[in-house]
Parts: structure tokens; sequence; C-alpha cells
């Protein structure tokens, strides 16, 4: 073994060069994945800090016990609890202080007219609390608001709208509200929940523009008496609340806020840079396998002597191991180094651009120190394990002969094998994408079409050379022949240098062909759906914004130049036991903006009782024209609805449609999400964009796009992770 050693030590010092490309590939690969789980510990640290400092005066919560989650969403949408309850909780023994907490949406304008935030990350707006323990917002300058129109906003928000203390603004609720700011606030030490914003109103504003009927809170906040927990006070809690309501700790609270606000981004962001650190550890396994491949066939007659002189396999196979093992380790542990470089360089940088994460010291554990280490070794040995075996295999004769060609990756039986995947990937493709919509199906292709190129890249590599470089011959004489002959002495060492190149190739190509065809399919949704000129739309990137006051499609429907407007609003109602978002607007003005396809039945005779649902969904719940649904909304109100007209095209239109008389008794905060307008005839699109400009300025100055600026705003958040 020490022979090994000497062997693998003289090596490294006469092939520097040549590892130096596989020590990079190694630490950059370890440096992403490092710097990624470090960066996802330091966040997850940084906001369960922020969230559990802002909720420590709160030791339980009590709540609707019941939540109507849609289709795509992680959090459900609750009825709120009557403030009256808060007499009863009052009354329970350990109960020092309880509060109603007001919840709702609040889009605050910045003093350049334009909204502040709402493209993700949700604006709210509630009651100031003036119990410091129970309010999660501390003033950092001014004062609480104690009149009508005032508020306190916390300090992120006024920094980035560019508002101070005494100026005077509008607030989206959605309906427009003149407000003044008379004070500042912070939210476990930060200026703000990141990008989410806040503004504080006084309860009787609250009451006024962000609940459906008077008496309705989100929640209570309770703190506890000295000497009584958090379990304890929900223990005494419970027996007093009706059926449909519950109590939870505060920390419980607190954790499900900070999933609500960071989990499903963190999640995002943290795989989306797993998925590179894979990437770029896929690409180093060539780049290792090609550098030790040519280290062994420089060292074929080397090796050969060595095995003349009565060198083992063993020993020559483990010298090369040895000599993998030497690289891997310190380019490993240098990848942690870096590691934390990225992590620190990307915790300054998202503050920079506009996404300030809560500040904190680099939380580096155990796991995400151990992890890359480990992968980055691994990785490192298993690529060099076969170019090490077949050193071993070197014959003793070998240092009596010139280096042989090595054809063995051209061989017949590899272009079949790698014919038969091409085929079984394509096969695996197309079902899951054309035959049989399945995501597994189609990522199973896409991995066998990885494998298949990669089997077929040495026996396509050698026909590649030869027609590539015919011409370098007449045109480099002798070194365009000595090219060409060298690439094609072994083709797997060429295919496996074109295949790194061919992955990140392949990347590149992945993510530009995917985000044009789904900024494509946008395009077509809206020009095949949406047939009106303009549209007023809200933030549709998340879950951020206020929406739109639900009086803004009259305001514009009044005027001369327009001949239809129609807004789109949401509700949210379990629709025979399953949670579906409800588009809440006028049907007959919908039929005649929006292109809903073939209609079975009479969108004019929905009424308050009658819903219209998509040819999709009525095949999923077995329904058709004149049959019952039965949905029961977030009031806990069960209703039974007949089912008057199915239509074909859902795209803009969602897949369940009432009316606004119908949705009134069970709303809460009421907005319009979208506002589609016709013009009427002879009306110029200019003038009839500049028209709905003026009457769209009074309600918080939303955005008017025509349909084409529309369809292209749609797909901003494609811009966005095409950017990243």
């Amino acid at each position: 073994m020490n022979a090994s050693v000497r062997l693998s030590a003289s090596s490294l010092r006469a092939h520097r060069r040549r590892f130096a490309g596989t020590f990079l590939a190694v630490f950059l690969g370890v440096a992403f994945l490092a710097g990624t789980l470090v960066m996802g510990d330091t966040l997850r640290a940084s906001f369960d800090s922020m969230f559990g400092d802002a909720a420590g005066g709160t030791d339980a919560v009590v709540r609707s016990a019941d939540a109507i989650t849609t289709p795509g969403e992680s959090q459900g949408v609750r009825q709120p609890v009557a403030t009256d309850l808060v007499r009863t909780v009052e009354k329970v023994p350990g109960v020092a202080a309880a509060v109603p907490n007001v919840q709702g949406a609040g889009q605050l304008v910045g003093a350049n007219g334009e909204p502040i935030g709402g493209q993700g990350p949700p604006t709210l707006a509630g009651n100031w609390i003036t119990d410091p323990e129970l309010n999660p917002y501390r003033l950092a300058e001014g004062r609480a608001p104690q009149k009508s129109g005032e508020v306190v906003v916390n300090r992120g928000a006024a920094e980035k709208g560019g508002l101070t203390i005494g100026d005077t603004t509008t607030l989206r609720t959605p309906d427009p509200v003149r407000v003044t700011i008379v004070g500042l606030a912070t939210f476990g030490g930060e200026d703000g929940m990141a990008q989410v914003t806040f503004t504080g109103m006084t309860m009787t504003d609250t009451q006024k523009y962000l609940t459906a009927r008077p008496g309705e809170a989100a929640t209570i906040q309770v703190r506890a008496g000295p000497g009584v927990t958090q379990r304890e006070l929900v223990d005494r809690l419970t027996p007093v609340l009706p059926q449909d309501v519950e109590a939870i700790t505060g920390q419980e609270s607190a954790e499900e806020n900070n999933e609500m606000i960071s989990g499903q981004f963190l999640s995002v962001f943290t795989l989306f840079l797993l998925v590179f650190s894979g990437v770029a550890l896929l690409v180093a396994t060539f780049s290792i396998h090609n550098t030790f491949a040519i280290v062994v066939a420089q060292r074929t007659r080397e090796n050969a002597l060595l095995r003349a002189l009565g060198a083992s396999r063993r020993q020559v196979t483990g010298a090369a191991l040895v000599e993998a093992g030497v690289v891997a380790v310190t380019a490993s542990l240098a990848g942690l180094a870096g590691g934390i470089g990225i992590a620190a360089g990307l915790q300054a940088l998202f503050p920079a651009i506009g996404f300030p994460f809560p500040e904190g010291d680099l939380v580096v554990t155990g796991l995400s120190m151990a992890l890359p280490l480990a992968v980055g070794i691994v990785v490192c040995l298993g690529s060099a394990l076969l170019p090490a075996v077949r050193a071993g295999r070197t014959a003793p004769l070998a240092a009596l002969r010139e280096t042989a060609v090595d054809t063995s990756g051209a061989s017949r039986p590899r272009a079949i094998a790698g014919t038969a995947l091409v085929a079984l990937a394509l096969a695996c493709a197309l079902a899951g994408v054309l035959v049989s919509p399945s995501i597994w199906l189609a990522g199973t292709g896409a991995v066998l079409a990885l494998v298949a190129f990669v089997v077929l890249g040495p026996v396509a590599s050698s026909t590649a050379v030869r027609v590539l470089g015919g011409p370098l011959a007449r045109l480099r004489g002798v070194t365009g022949a000595l090219a060409r002959r060298n690439a094609l002495r072994s083709p797997k060492r060429t295919a496996a240098t074109a295949s790194a190149l061919m992955i990140g190739v392949a990347v590149v190509s992945l993510f530009t062909v995917f985000g044009a065809s789904l900024k494509a399919t946008m395009d077509q949704t809206v020009s095949r759906s949406f047939a009106g000129d303009v549209a007023v739309s809200a933030p549709s990137f998340g879950a951020g914004g206020s929406g739109l006051s639900p009086r803004l499609a009259g305001a514009i429907q009044d005027l001369p130049e327009v001949d239809t407007a129609v807004g789109l609003g949401r509700g949210v109602a379990e629709v025979d036991g399953e949670g579906r978002a409800l588009t809440v607007t006028d049907p007959v003005a919908l039929a005649r903006t929006f292109d809903l396809g073939t209609v079975d039945g009479s969108l004019r005779r929905l009424g308050t009782d009658g819903i219209a649902v998509t040819e999709k969904e009525a095949d999923r719940q077995h329904l058709t024209t004149g049959d019952r649904a039965h949905l029961t909304f977030t009031d806990g109100t069960k209703e039974t609805f007949t089912v008057r007209a199915v239509y074909g095209r859902s795209e803009l239109a969602g897949d369940y449609v009432i009316t606004r008389a119908a949705w009134a008794p069970h709303r809460t905060q009421d907005s319009d999400t979208l506002v589609a307008v016709t013009f009427a005839d002879g009306v110029s699109t200019d003038a009839g964009t500049a028209a709905v400009e003026k009457a769209a300025a009074p309600y918080g100055n939303p955005e008017v796009q025509t349909r084409d600026a529309y369809a292209q705003s749609s797909a901003g958040g494609i811009d966005m992770m095409l950017t990243l």
C-alpha cells in the first residue's frame, strides 16, 4: 500500500494541470450543494426566529375549526369568528387578555401612484391591536391610529413606497380608502414579514372595509396569566367554545404563519438550486471520468512496466483510486468553504434586488457540511472507478507494443442498446404527453433519452469526427489531421468530453423552450378565450394584491366608449365535498366578453340557486344540466344549486360560475381579480383605453392593458423564472 501511495503522489505532481480540471469540477458541485443547504437552513432559522419573536406574547389563538382548501393552495380559507366571543374567552380562568384580530387584504399605493408589493407575498390590512404583547407588530415610530382614516404601516412597505409619517395615500381594500400614516411598525425586529406589507387601522375602519358584516374577526388572540402554559390555556378554552370554533397554541399559530409566508417559497427556492447542484455534479462525473481515462491511457506503458516489475492489479488500481481520493477530499473540503461563501453572497444579493430576507447569521449545521462532503467524495471516486480498474488490467506486455486504438466504444452491441433506449425513451415521453398525460412517464422518457445519448455517444462520435474532421486535414494540415486521429483513438473519451457540454446546452435549451412554450400557451389562451379589448387586472402572480373593487366594472360600464364591462370575482366553496374556486360574475356579460365554447343550457337562468360548470368538471363529477350540486360555503352554510349550464372552456372563466347575488350572503371581503372590457363600435383602442384609465384612477389606479399586453404580463412569472 505504501508503494501505491508513493505512486499516487508522484502521479499527482506530474499531472497537476490535468487534475486541476477535476478539482474545479468537484469544487463547483460541492460548493453549489453546500451553499444551497446552508442558505436554506439560514432562511428557515431566520424566519423561525422572526415569527417566534413576533408571536411571543400570544399564548392561544381562537379561530374557525374548518377550512376550505382549493387545489394548488396550501392554506385554506376559514370563516370568521364572532367578536362577541371575546367576552366568553375573557371569563375563562387563566386568561389575562383577549382581543379580536380582524385581517383582510389591503394594498397601499406608494408616493409615485404605484401599488406596493402584491407580486406573490400578500398585502395585509387589519386592526391595530393596542395590547403590545398580543400585537405581533411593534410601533417603531409615530403613534397608533386613533380615529378613522389613520393607519400604521410596516416600515419596509413605507420605505419601498416612498412614504413617511404624515403622508396621505390610498389603501385598496379593494375599494379605495384615503388614509394618513401616523406610525411605522416592525415585525419581530424586522421592517416587515419579508415582502408582506401590513396596514394597521382602527377597529371601526376594519369592520367597515375588511369584513362583510360587523362583529366578525379572523381570529381572537389570547394571552395567558402567570403560571399558565399555552397547552393548559388551550385545554381550558376548548370546552367553552362553539362546536365550529377551535383553539390552538400560539406556537402552533406562529408555525402555520411561518409556513404560509416562507414555507412554499423556501421549498421552491431550495429545490431550484438543488437541481442546478445536481446538474453541476452530473457534468462533473463526465469531466472526472474523462480526466482519469486520459491519465490512465497516457500511463499505459508505465502501468505495464509496473506490472512487469511485480506490481499486482490491486496495487495499480489502488494507486489510481488514491489519486482520486486525494483530489476528492481536497476539492470537497474547498467546496464546503466555497459553499459558505455562496450562501453569504446570496444572503447579500437578495436584499439588493428587492427581496429582503430576515437578517441573521449564517446557520451551518453538521448535515449541511457532511452531505456535500460525502457526495463530492462519492462522485469523484465513483467516476474514477472504471478508469482505475482499467489501469489495473493493463497487461505487462503492453510495455513492449504501441498503444492500440480503443474502438470498443463504437461496438455494434452499444449501437443496438442505444437505439433500443432511444425507442423506449420516445415511447415513454409520447405516452406521457399525448396518450395518457403523466409527469412520471414523461420524466422517465426524458431520463431514458439522456441515458440513450450517453450510450450512443461513442458510436455517434466516431461518425461525427470523421465527417466534421475531414476538412480539418485540408484546412489545418498536420495539426488538423492529428486532431482528427486523436479524437478517433478513443470514441468513449471523445463522447464523454462532448457529453458534459451536451448537458449544459440541454439545460439551457430545456428552460428556454419550456419558458417559450408556456408563454406561447398563455398567449394562445388569452387570444382564444378573451374576446375583450382591454383588461383591468390585479396582480396575478401568487396570492398578492388586494384585488379590484367590485364597483369598478359598473363605473366602466357607464362609459359611452364601452359596450360591455364584466368583473370576475373569486369565491371558495366545497362542491360535493371537494374544495373548489368559484368565479363570481355576471354570466350574461361573461359570455359576451369571453369565448366559453359550446354552452349546454342557459347562462341567463343561473339566478341565486344556479351554477354553471365546465365540461371537464361536469364529467369528473358526473353532472349534467338539471342535476343538483351541494355547496358548502366558508360561513358553514350548505345550499343546493342546480346545474343550469355546462360550458366548454374554462381557461380564464374558471370551472364553476355563480352570480354575485348567489355569492353575496356568503362573501367575506369582496373583490374582483379582472375586469374585461369591450369597446363600443367605432371606438379606437387609444380612445377607449384612455377613457377606461380615467374611470379606473379613483379606484387605486389599477393597470389597464390591451389584450396582447395582458397576455404578456400574465407570463411575467415565467420571465422571472428564466432570469433566475
